[in-house]
Parts: C-alpha cells; structure tokens; sequence
C-alpha cells in the first residue's frame, strides 16, 4: 500500500487534492467533525479541562474557538484530547483499506503530530498566499485571530515542502489542479 500524505497551508485546497486522487482518503477535519459531534468521552474530557468554555454536548465549534482565541495553551489541551482518537481512527482507516493500492492522507499535523511513516509519500500544495486568503475569508467561521493561533503550532511551509517528494500547485482551476494530480499519480505508480 502507497501511503500519499497530503501537506500545506491552511486553505491551499488539501481537502480537495486529496479527493482528485480517486483513492480513499482519510481526512482528519471530517473525523475531528464527527467527535465534535458524537464523542461524549472528548466531550467530559475537553469540558474537565475547559468548562467556562465546553459547557454543552455535542461540541460547538463556535465555543472551541473561543477557548484557543482566550488562550493559545487551550489549543495544545484540545489536541492532546483529540488526537489519540484520531490516531486510532487513523488506525482503523489503514486496515479496512490495508488491500488498496493507494489510500491518501489529509491531515493538517501529519509531521507535527508524527503520524507519517518515513515511506510515505508527500505531497505539498501549493497555493499563492493572496489566493489563500481570499478564499478563507468566505469561510463562514474565518477569523484571523483563530488562523494564527493555528499557524502557530504548524511546521513552517518551507519545511513541509522540503519534507515533500513532490509539489502540486494549486491555481484553484480544476483543470489545471486535476492534471498535476494526474501527473503526479503517473509518476508515483511508476515508480512503484
């Protein structure tokens, strides 16, 4: 099994990348969602640890970003909570797809939290910072506070895309984004 790990800026359009692949795809984002969502253990333990801010079940997101925007050591408590259950998420991810030939990686902290392999293949994207931002600010929750906040506990972007076997950039033209993935995909099972 191919292991494509799937790295960048915040908003560089990783999500997307990773689904142009036609592989299955893990995304940490959606699986963080559903916890938010479903999880009452994360519930109890983020609510231990910030209960002037996690007061209710399911998980607000509204009510998460407060807590990180107050104080940026609430972000790394949130963390340490969910990213034990997305690992094992993670886990559970690779054995029911363990007979695929490729299966794809979007997670945000994928070095940071040390959840790559050292053969897994990286892919960064790449994505004009202005283009970026213009396209974050459409996001129903931006808030720019909340962006630096995360930013933060990030690896920078120049490490990333050293760390990366390859580069896809991202014009956010579907024409232009589905050939380099094609390309890359081509290069990627050849050298298989």
């Amino acid at each position: 099994m191919i292991r494509l790990g799937i790295v960048g800026d915040i908003g560089s359009g990783k999500s997307y990348v990773s689904r142009s692949f036609g592989y299955p795809v893990f995304s940490a984002d959606t699986e963080v969602a559903k916890l938010y969502k479903t999880s009452k253990l994360c519930f109890k333990k983020i609510n231990k640890l910030l209960p002037k801010y996690i007061v209710s079940f399911p998980i607000q997101k509204k009510d998460l970003s407060l807590a990180i925007i107050a104080n940026q050591s609430n972000l790394e408590k949130i963390i340490k909570i969910i990213h034990p259950e997305i690992k094992k998420k993670m886990i559970k991810f690779l054995k029911k797809n363990k007979n695929k030939k490729i299966v794809i990686l979007d997670i945000p902290l994928l070095l940071e939290n040390k959840l790559n392999k050292k053969n897994d293949i990286l892919i960064f994207v790449d994505a004009k910072k202005n283009e970026i931002y213009k396209r974050l600010k459409k996001r129903k929750n931006f808030n720019l506070k909340l962006l630096k906040k995360f930013k933060k506990i990030q690896l920078s972007l120049e490490i990333k895309k050293k760390k990366s076997q390859f580069i896809i950039k991202n014009d956010f033209t579907n024409k232009s984004l589905k050939k380099s993935v094609k390309k890359t995909l081509t290069k990627i099972l050849k050298n298989d």
